[in-house]
């Protein structure tokens, strides 16, 4: 039985870039003439101008075509990348923009609506009235006001004065005597 180690080092599992995948901040492995650089598209392609640059002092041209050639794959990779971002951004804008115009379009709609059915200006007194009926003066006192007697304007009564209470009888006490002014009490 095969460990997965060895079929993680298979040809179909190298770091590419996937679609939709986040690869200017990807970590990647490239595996150079001089070994292994690992970082980000942008410091991979820092790291191979720098041997690119080492290369050319030394007078290896073949040395610095090939790190140039490295860190060229890399500045491509990046630049489709930041064309696939920036692709994305603006139709998200272009999304965004859509959307407020249909907000902005539903609220005037609203307004509009709105507008219609309210009275015309701000003005209470401008909105037409009920008519008033005038059912005829039987007002008690004589006076024809045309107010409707409410229970808040009706005269008011004298409050009552509370009744006098009977002291409790207490349940232990003895009942007391009668008083002998009356006759059939007596008897």
């Amino acid at each position: 039985m095969r460990s997965s180690k060895s079929r993680s080092r298979s040809k179909s599992n190298r770091n590419r870039p996937q679609s939709g995948g986040n690869v200017i901040n990807r970590v990647f492995d490239s595996s150079g003439p001089e070994g292994k650089v690992r970082g980000t598209p942008q410091q991979i392609i820092e790291k191979y101008n720098q041997l690119a640059r080492d290369a050319q002092l030394s007078n290896d041209r073949v040395a610095t075509e090939n790190f140039q050639q490295h860190a060229e794959h890399y500045l491509r990779l990046l630049s489709e990348a930041q064309r696939e971002m920036d692709a994305r951004r603006e139709e998200q804008e272009r999304q965004n923009r859509e959307r407020q115009a249909e907000r902005d379009r539903e609220r005037a709609e609203r307004q509009e609506r709105e507008a219609a059915n309210a009275p015309s200006g701000n003005d209470p007194s401008s909105a037409p009235q009920p008519d008033v009926l005038d059912l005829g003066g039987d007002s008690d006192d004589g006076n024809d006001s045309g107010l409707v007697e409410t229970p808040e304007s009706a005269p008011k009564k004298p409050a009552r004065k509370p009744r006098a209470r009977k002291p409790a009888v207490k349940a232990d006490a003895k009942p007391k005597p009668e008083s002998n002014d009356n006759p059939e009490a007596a008897e």
